[in-house]
């Protein structure tokens, strides 16, 4: 369908592609991959011909369509409904339904024989095209990306840029280019689109070249994946997951090579050193020289998997409270997002916020951070400091300023090693760290921006959408830093892999609550998905709680039932302790074992399991606690 033939294109003096070759074949999906300024977009911009290339060929088969999202459509706007814009689709469906309206008006006033053959003929065109069925075919698309039915009538001007962007995917969506090419498409869709999206391009009939940062999409989307790397295009039959193995494998392959090859020059440059001033010799020297001269190079295996060995600290250590909300209610004039909300974040809580666009993610945050206005009561625990990311204050960074001026003034009391350290954990190296702000790329300012929040020494962090505009590496160097992270934090985030990465507990905001699920993401999946395929069981939790409560009895006997239910629970948490304790000693025990530390597979288990283990008990541990300071108060 199409062929990349030795493709070469420079910015300045670097290339960017030299003698790059690709054939992309009809229903072929995709991923392409890189680092961040390798030259992903300006591939597709070079397929799409917006781009020129400086040599090699491109080339088409008569009958390809391209359709391409990208960025740059972030910024159109109209006054158009969105359905209107997403109907742009069917060009030839539109001029025909105009013709037919214009035939029909005239055929008002004037009823001729010529005008119902006319109309007879474009009207069997139209149905032809299906175009009967065109408006529902959009209105589906787009409530498949988030939109309500209300929302189809709305002026494109009216929706945000992440917005507008879902409306310019549903309309490439209903042109079915022969090539669909999207760039960064999960940067701006919420869980259940990306959702929705994988299925949509599963079934697409035609090619996709996807660039994106979130693995598991690629992992569900693609059967290709194309590597840029080294000015080439690498390919690799499989998705994502397959690329990680099979590029090891080749890593290894090409490391040993390089080796033997180093070994042989080293051996080689010896004999010339030795015997260079021997007449003898002068022939078999002169043989190995050129030997060397026409020696095709290996080239070293480069480790793009950095590791992370900065420990980030904080100075003041929270209690273990860090934060509570009491029936938190907040609403934009009638649309509700919270309603008598409660909810506790306690120490070592590692947070994923999940959900829906519009479902007031964004809102909880900025309650929990304290910048919104609510009813109810928002308590913040001892000694808890905290900081706030999100991507509107990458603005706040100082332009004038270079990398080490900017950390600097995040944390003065580091030195300039301890923050080249850290730069350096986040891809920035050498002279690098003199560059000013105001040069860098979105995705370079992200990472000065969270090498910042890292360096805060705020033992809470409050993150929003960390991973867009970030690549692989710098999203696997941002999981290493949180994983090695003690204090506590709240993510929101639509990277399933990132959150399974980091999270140990999720929310979620359902019925105008907060909720949680205290697990890890693959936990809670299978959770919603139980829930899901059980609704009797939802029904009868209703149920209990729409029972209506008996008459209260008399105080004296409320309180007194009330101190021995309190009692019998203390003995009970205080055997439920005593064995949680145990458990715990038997799991660090079992951690020590060079048979389990030695094995990864036992060691992940047996880390999960301890984890559980010490989470279970410090709940018992909170409950038992409780349950005490309420009996001491009853007498």
């Amino acid at each position: 369908m199409i062929a990349i033939t030795n493709l070469s294109y420079f910015l300045g003096d670097r290339p960017l592609y030299e003698e790059a070759s690709l054939h992309i074949k009809p229903k072929m999906k995709i991923g392409l991959i890189g680092l961040n300024g390798t030259g992903k977009s300006t591939l597709l911009r070079i397929i799409n011909g917006e781009y020129q290339s400086d040599g090699g060929t491109i080339s088409k088969s008569g009958d390809c369509t391209i359709g391409f999202l990208n960025q740059d459509l972030l910024s159109y706007q109209t006054d158009d409904s969105i359905l209107s814009v997403a109907m742009q689709a069917f060009e030839r469906q539109n001029v025909l339904q105009r013709q037919i309206d214009k035939i029909l008006h005239e055929m008002e006033v004037n009823y001729y024989d010529e005008l119902i053959d006319k109309l007879a003929k474009v009207q069997e065109e139209f149905e032809a095209l299906d175009g009967y069925s065109i408006q529902s075919k959009a209105e589906s698309i787009l409530e498949g990306l988030g939109f309500s039915t209300d929302d189809l009538q709305k002026p494109l001007r009216e929706f945000s840029g992440g917005w507008r962007m879902r409306v310019m995917l549903a309309k490439l969506l209903l042109q079915k280019p022969s090539l669909l090419m999207l760039d960064e498409p999960t940067n701006h869709l919420d869980l259940p689109s990306i959702q929705w999206v994988e299925k949509y391009i599963q079934s697409y009939e035609g090619a996709v070249i996807v660039v994106s940062h979130d693995r598991e999409f690629l992992d569900n989307v693609v059967d290709n994946i194309v590597e840029v790397s080294g000015a080439k295009l690498n390919h690799y039959s499989g998705n994502y997951s397959f690329y990680l193995e099979e590029k090891a494998l080749r890593n290894e392959i090409q490391r040993g090579a390089f080796e033997n090859q180093q070994a042989k020059i080293r051996q080689t440059e010896r004999f010339i050193e030795r015997f260079k001033a021997k007449a003898t010799k002068s022939r078999q020297v002169q043989s190995r020289v050129k030997s060397l001269a026409r020696m095709e190079m290996v080239e070293e295996v480069l480790d793009e998997n950095t590791k992370v060995h900065f420990r980030f600290q904080f100075t003041t250590q929270p209690g273990r409270h860090i934060l509570h909300l009491d029936n938190v209610s907040k609403a934009y004039g009638d649309k509700v997002i919270l309603n008598n909300s409660t909810i506790s974040i306690e120490r070592g809580d590692k947070i994923a916020l999940i959900g829906a666009n519009g479902k007031g993610k964004s809102t909880a945050l900025r309650i929990v951070a304290g910048t919104e206005d609510v009813d109810g009561n928002r308590r913040l625990g001892h000694n808890v400091e905290f900081t706030f990311y999100a991507q509107h204050q990458l603005e706040s960074l100082n332009l004038d300023h270079n990398l080490i001026e900017e950390l600097k003034y995040a944390n003065p009391t580091k030195t300039e090693a301890s923050l080249r350290t850290v730069l350096g954990c986040f891809l920035f190296s050498g002279d690098e760290v003199f560059k000013k702000i105001r040069v860098l790329s979105g995705g370079e300012k992200s990472r000065v921006a969270l090498a910042k929040v890292l360096l805060s020494q705020a033992n809470f962090l409050l993150l929003d959408e960390p991973t867009n505009h970030l690549d692989m590496q710098s999203v696997n160097i941002l999981i290493q830093a949180l994983q090695q992270y003690e204090g506590s934090y709240i993510v929101v985030s639509h990277d399933r892999y990132f959150v399974e990465s980091i999270a140990n507990k999720i929310w979620f905001i359902e019925e105008q609550q907060i909720k949680e699920y205290p697990g890890t993401y693959e936990e809670y999946c299978i959770w919603m998905e139980d829930r899901a395929q059980n609704p009797a069981a939802e029904a009868l939790v209703k149920k209990i709680a729409d029972v209506k409560p008996e008459p209260k009895p008399r105080q004296d006997d409320e309180s007194k039932a009330r101190r021995n239910q309190l009692k019998k629970q203390v003995a009970e948490l205080e055997e439920e302790i005593t064995r949680l304790e145990k458990q715990k000693m038997d799991w660090e025990a079992k951690l020590a074992l060079p048979e389990v530390y030695g094995d990864a597979a036992r060691l992940s288990e047996a880390n999960k399991e301890y984890g559980l283990t010490r989470q279970r008990l410090e709940k018992a541990t909170e409950d038992w606690e409780s349950a005490v300071e309420e009996a001491e108060t009853l007498g």
